[in-house]
């Protein structure tokens, strides 16, 4: 099992297609995903993509675009272990390993509440993107 084992799930008011669009753009890479290579294992188009990771982890990672309603789910999920210096000490691989998982887990979401900042603001689910205003979503009344 690798030492940074992430799986984390993120509502976007938007179809798959838009988020999609967004995240296969890899000049934002190396800004989401800062030291990490990434180089595309997988495309899957509106569905998401599939990553080999190297650089500061070895491993994997993917971004599933599941359509749900009307919007998408984006699972980001990432299966890497760190590449710790051989002189490190054994006594403290388990405080490199935690920090690790911290330093991954945190980014992985902040990229995705980002995403979702871009591209649904403020929107809230079942509001017509068409019915937007500059300051946000209009709310339909009952």
């Amino acid at each position: 099992m690798p030492v940074v084992d992430i799986a984390d799930d993120t509502f976007l008011a938007v179809p798959p297609e838009v988020a999609a669009s967004t995240l296969g753009d890899e000049r934002r890479w190396a800004g989401w995903w800062p030291g990490l290579l990434l180089r595309v294992e997988e495309d899957r188009g509106a569905e998401g993509v599939r990553w080999r990771v190297d650089g500061p982890l070895v491993g994997t990672m993917e971004v599933w675009l599941e359509p749900v309603l009307d919007g998408t789910v984006l699972h980001y999920f990432l299966r890497a272990d760190p590449v710790v210096p051989s002189w490190w000490p054994t006594a403290l691989l388990p405080l490199a390993h935690a920090v690790a998982r911290n330093r991954w887990r945190t980014r992985g979401r902040a990229v995705a509440l980002a995403v979702r900042g871009e591209l649904d603001g403020t929107r809230p689910p079942g509001v017509d993107p068409a019915r937007r205003t500059g300051g946000g979503a209009q709310r339909e009344r009952g």
